[in-house]
């Protein structure tokens, strides 16, 4: 647990969650419960910031005095270069997505891939190691899931994305850091990797509110009794999660991940427990 935090009462903390698009995020009901649960006087608010937005948003976190702030799709990886220190797990992530403001120095953390292994293993796959894992898109949340699930000693993880320099480049950057068999693709070679692939997880925006028709990869390559994850959480259910399921799948949605992912961020803002059974309601009352 991190050391209480120094606020001043007598104002509300306040916090946010950078995006964009940012209007389909529950981070504002989920947090805006923490604090009420916790005793907290503060306020959680959706930032919308444009990538060209992004390095004046960030000084805007110290000029009006945020404690904190989330950072989402698509400025996980952009945000690092306005930072003042980036945790060393995230720097080896390569992506931020929780900013703790201490007296106008900004810290980065990556706090995604803690929180998705813990569902992961709580809610669908109990054991990793051993298992062979593909892993859709290449982006700032497959860095932070990709970091985790190799800490649990896989077999292998095949990173496909529709841009194969990106996905190569991303394991490699992560094998030099001896974090085990990692493999980069494109989409050509899904075929063959989905049909002995264990657990098949999109890390993609592709299946998000409000384009809940798309798939990032026909669920007719990923074979029957494979688990299927899904990091997208609105909606509860993705079209490739519902067609995995009927074919025989294990499926496993975002909403655990974004709970715990919160929580932790939670802990590092306020020094104290997140009430993750609050934040969990709020979130399901929010659709």
């Amino acid at each position: 647990m991190t050391e209480q935090k120094k606020t001043n009462p007598s104002l509300p903390v306040l916090l946010g969650v950078m995006g964009d698009p940012i209007a389909h995020s529950k981070s504002p009901a989920m947090h805006n419960a923490a604090l009420q649960a916790a005793g907290v006087n503060g306020m959680y608010m959706p930032l919308h910031v444009r990538p060209e937005q992004l390095e004046s948003a960030i000084r805007g976190i110290v000029a009006l005095g945020y404690r904190g702030v989330n950072v989402t799709i698509p400025h996980k990886e952009q945000v690092m270069q306005y930072l003042d220190v980036i945790d060393e797990s995230a720097r080896l992530i390569g992506a931020v997505n929780t900013i703790v403001n201490e007296e106008g120095k900004l810290t980065g953390y990556n706090t995604d891939g803690i929180g998705y292994v813990r569902s992961l293993k709580e809610e669908a796959v109990p054991e990793l190691a051993g298992k062979r894992i593909a892993v859709l898109g290449a982006g700032g949340a497959a860095r932070g899931v990709i970091y985790a699930l190799a800490l649990e000693k896989p077999e292998q993880i095949s990173i496909l994305n529709r841009t194969a320099d990106r996905a190569v480049a991303l394991a490699s950057d992560l094998r030099a850091h001896g974090l085990g068999d990692i493999t980069g693709s494109g989409m050509e070679e899904a075929a063959a990797i989905l049909a002995s692939a264990d657990i098949v997880i999109n890390t993609t925006a592709a299946g998000m509110h409000p384009h809940v028709d798309d798939v990032p990869v026909d669920p007719a390559l990923i074979r029957a009794g494979a688990a299927v994850s899904d990091l997208i959480y609105n909606p509860l259910e993705t079209r490739l999660l519902r067609e995995s399921r009927e074919r025989g799948c294990t499926v496993h949605g975002g909403l655990g991940m974004f709970i715990y992912q919160g929580a932790v961020a939670f802990e590092h803002w306020l020094g104290i427990p997140a009430p993750v059974e609050t934040m969990r309601r709020a979130v399901l009352e929010s659709f």
